[in-house]
């Protein structure tokens, strides 16, 4: 199944996909949109150009597992998101993953904006990537 990741922001938005054999997550260039509708419109668009059947939205609970205000503005945006497409959307647990997305930018060159640009997406990629092993694991 092709899923699509989002790593949601305020002022950039990751976004990843992944084969129809749930292999590799890719990252896609992120969405520099600001306006909330504008963002969904893109994001659906993009599901919709890649015929993707599910996307997942990485959730950015604390490391204890507790919910932050950062996950009730996800759990809002997704809840959006969820009126514009109508195939399932999924929150997966997205600790740690800037930081795995950081360190994997870091081993590269990308620094100042261009690393920025890359990070978010990097994340969306591992946020995907962690979803497909898991369903592969089940």
């Amino acid at each position: 199944m092709i899923i699509l990741s989002v790593d949601y922001g305020e002022s950039r938005t990751g976004l990843a996909v992944c084969d129809k054999n749930e292999v590799l997550a890719s990252p896609l260039s992120p969405v520099i949109v600001k306006n909330t509708d504008m963002l969904i419109k893109t994001i659906v668009d993009t599901a919709l150009e890649y015929k993707a059947e599910l996307i997942v939205v990485g959730y950015p609970v604390n490391m204890d597992g507790s919910e932050g205000f950062r996950a009730a503005a996800v759990k809002e945006f997704v809840e959006r998101l969820k009126q514009h497409w109508d195939r399932p959307v999924e929150l997966w647990d997205e600790r740690l993953t800037t930081m795995g997305a950081a360190r994997l930018l870091n081993k590269t060159s990308a620094k100042g904006k261009k690393r920025k640009m890359k990070l978010d997406s990097a994340s969306a990629a591992l946020i995907l990537q962690s979803f497909i092993d898991s369903r592969k694991s089940r």
